[in-house]
């Protein structure tokens, strides 16, 4: 194995890493997964026997069959925002289990509770059910739900290093939410049409189906991304403001909270409060929102750009890489040209080649920026190691990715010195030559 370059020298902040102490019983991995997944396990089983007695076994059925149809779409939306750093799958299994199950339980109990008070205490039913929806109901699923952020962010801090983070892991556990609450309404939908004898198109069933899973699957996380942006700007904060990372995400539950409690009212607004609330804010939020992310992705693939070439300048990278690396493109040509040249093997070293020098990009930004943590230097070199060794296959599929993807300049044709151009002739393209420097680092440059 050939010899690994010189590290770096890296960005102002903490030299050193702080001493591992050894960890109390309660704080290993084991014990704190084992917690976990029995806490998501108990909260599935009751949710499932909750939801089954309200809808019944065959209302369970059908709404389970038609609350899963977004599901996929949703997911795949997510884990497309979090191409350029993509956090590992068991983060998004978590945060959707969590949805699905645990906030599922908490809202469902906590809003049964919480209705049946008020209906005692004002003698009202109707008025507490109105009460529940704009009052309860937001304060209640948006904390359940925002406990998931915050477990990652927590625990899992290394993979949740901004805003897109945040979105991600929020936007998941709200789709597990509403996945488990769309199938509780449309169960109880299908019970009524049973009951009343109803079918087609004009059902209860088909009405709330058009309501939840066609107009505003993004609802519950649209609401939540709220948060998860809160989340997000925290992470991006310097460990010493500690009260920016504490009211960050407060601020983004409340205003998850107020969007929520909108959007539930909209129903008490009139005949047409929920046209109104959905075209007039839901729709304007959410592209809003939308933009707001897809801007980040793009400032994260500029940060790749930028950092990158100090480790190409210490031979840990080639210099085609830090614009291969910056751009989605050439990301995407070089997975296919390891695909299809060297296996599929290649092509999986090839992807986590990518993610590494994203995190190690990011590393360096948080450190040149004050904000890293005490372990920068250790994290720096498992990174760059992880990197070093799968440089065999990385290097030639993004040298080659960086040829194909780089623009193309225009250059003045051979007939040009001598004054005329023959008719109708062609442009005259030439591609990059091999001394000629990538847009993104200039390897000749004084």
């Amino acid at each position: 194995m050939a010899t690994s370059p010189p590290y770096p020298t890296h960005p102002a902040g903490p030299s050193d890493a702080a001493p591992r102490r050894p960890a109390h019983w309660w704080r290993r991995r084991w014990v704190r997964y084992g917690a976990l997944g029995t806490l998501l396990a108990i909260s599935g089983l009751v949710i499932l026997a909750l939801v089954r007695q309200q809808t019944g076994t065959e209302g369970f059925l059908v709404g389970l069959g038609l609350a899963v149809l977004p599901v996929p779409l949703l997911v795949a939306v997510f884990r497309w925002l979090d191409r350029v750093d993509p956090g590992p799958w068991r983060n998004l299994l978590f945060a959707f289990a969590w949805g699905a199950c645990a906030a599922a339980l908490i809202a469902i109990v906590a809003n049964s509770f919480a209705t049946r008070w008020i209906a005692t205490a004002t003698a009202d039913p109707t008025n507490a059910d109105t009460l529940g929806a704009t009052v309860i109901a937001p304060i209640v699923e948006e904390s359940a739900k925002a406990a998931a952020v915050l477990l990652v962010f927590l625990f899992r801090r290394r993979d949740f290093t901004g805003i897109v983070d945040g979105v991600v892991i929020a936007g998941v556990t709200a789709t597990g939410f509403a996945f488990t609450e769309n199938i509780l309404y449309l169960g109880t939908a299908f019970g009524t049409d049973q009951l009343n004898g109803d079918s087609g198109l004009m059902s209860v069933t088909a009405a709330t189906f058009f309501v939840r899973v066609v107009m505003s699957p993004f609802a519950h996380p649209l609401f939540t991304i709220l948060t998860g942006i809160g989340f997000g700007a925290a992470a991006l904060s310097a460990e010493r403001h500690h009260g920016r990372r504490v009211l960050l995400p407060l601020a983004g539950l409340l205003l998850a909270m107020g969007m929520h409690a909108m959007w539930n009212g909209s129903s008490s607004f009139g005949e047409f409060g929920f046209f109104a609330v959905y075209a007039t804010f839901m729709v304007p939020a959410f592209a809003l929102l939308t933009g707001l992310i897809i801007w980040t992705r793009q400032r994260e693939l500029r940060t790749v750009r930028a950092e990158l070439p100090a480790y190409a300048a210490a031979g840990w990278l080639s210099a085609p890489e830090p614009y291969a690396l910056g751009s989605m493109q050439a990301r995407r040509i070089a997975r296919r040209y390891a695909a299809r040249h060297l296996g599929k093997a290649a092509a999986r070293s090839v992807a986590e080649y990518e993610a590494y020098a994203t995190s190690l990009a990011f590393l360096r930004h948080r450190g040149r920026d004050g904000r890293a943590g005490a372990d920068f230097v250790v994290r720096e070199r498992e990174l760059l190691h992880e990197l070093w060794r799968r440089r065999e296959f990385a290097r030639p599929a993004l040298a080659y990715a960086a040829r194909a993807a780089a623009p193309v300049p225009a250059v003045p044709p051979p007939w040009s010195t001598y004054g005329y151009a023959p008719e109708h002739s062609e442009p005259y393209w030439q591609p990059y030559g091999t001394a000629t420097p990538y847009p993104a680092y200039n390897p000749y440059r004084s």
